[in-house]
């Protein structure tokens, strides 16, 4: 991170600008003072009590360390939809884990970027902002770094990060649009499966917006936008309605036309953590959930509605 100073941080101490002007946590600072090249003033390392004038040139070294690295890196295929030196989009594939777990140690999107970057030479340490089921496709924000890390969870707990998913669920929705507004907790019976409760202990509160692109007599395709990001909340505030998602056999059931659940996250936006730009990215459907809508609904409906609605979300990739 490269910062020239102004006639306002004339003055300043380096700790007073990495601190209030450039909102970096004590913990941050602790880590960054003690690397060799971690701040240097106008090319010469410095101490935080070092003195900045106009016109003063601030390095500070904000890339990960080789030795925090503790995935494996295996060559798979992921589609990164943007990339820059804080973050990288990549858009998830089916079946395919956000992180390592029990049963999935080298099939995950962890594995591949720690592959991408270890094999470019560069140090790299996986630090998810949001996360997907396996089989959940689409788009993630991942901070290359842990100020980038930082500022984005910050946007995060700050409801600045806006995501919205299409969903085709198992069932018919009644109204073209609506609030889901519950309590969610995991059952007593299992580690994995939530369920909607009352307001108790131990009970996340969970808001999903969302609007019918589609319906027909047994099936409806929705946009739908989680506020808040508890676990499986879109498949369980679904449900919840009578109307699971298609394919989903933890809180519906399986289906012969797709061997996953329907859902995919189509669209993402969030300030940049360094520039506070916003940034925009749309994912397009996958193959086998396109596939699926044409098993269940006509050609001319799909045609004249679902991809005019498409359009008319106005999904682009753009900086805003």
């Amino acid at each position: 991170m490269i910062f020239v100073a102004q006639g306002e941080h004339d003055g300043l101490s380096v700790l007073q600008i990495l601190r209030n002007t450039l909102g970096l946590s004590g913990g941050m600072i602790k880590h960054i003072k003690f690397l060799d090249d971690g701040i240097m003033l106008n090319g010469s390392r410095v101490t935080v009590r070092a003195v900045v004038r106009e016109g003063d040139i601030l390095s500070v070294n904000t890339s990960d360390n080789h030795a925090e690295n503790t995935i494996e890196g295996y060559d798979i295929p992921l589609r990164i939809v943007y990339e820059d030196g804080d973050i990288v989009i990549p858009d998830k594939s089916a079946n395919m884990p956000t992180h390592p777990s029990h049963g999935h140690y080298d099939d995950t999107v962890a594995n591949a970027l720690a592959f991408r970057y270890r094999n470019a030479g560069e140090p790299y340490v996986f630090r998810p902002i949001n996360r997907l089921d396996r089989d959940t496709t689409g788009l993630l924000i991942i901070a290359r770094n842990r100020i980038a890390a930082a500022r984005l969870a910050a946007s995060m707990s700050e409801r600045r990060i806006k995501k919205e998913y299409i969903a085709i669920l198992d069932g018919v929705l009644k109204d073209d649009a609506g609030v889901i507004e519950t309590y969610m907790r995991r059952t007593r019976e299992s580690i994995i499966v939530r369920e909607v409760c009352g307001r108790e202990d131990g009970a996340d509160y969970a808001l999903t917006r969302y609007e019918v692109l589609l319906r027909s007599d047994k099936n409806t395709v929705v946009r739908a936008q989680p506020v808040t990001g508890r676990t499986h909340q879109l498949r369980v505030h679904f449900a919840h309605l009578g109307c699971p998602l298609v394919g989903d056999e933890l809180y519906g059931s399986a289906s012969e036309d797709i061997c996953r659940h329907a859902l995919h996250a189509a669209y993402i936006s969030f300030p940049h953590p360094s520039t506070g730009t916003q940034m925009s990215f749309h994912a397009p459907l996958h193959s086998d959930m396109r596939d699926l809508m044409k098993k269940l609904f006509s050609e001319e409906v799909l045609k004249n509605e679902f991809e005019k609605e498409i359009r008319e979300l106005g999904f682009e990739n753009r900086k805003e």
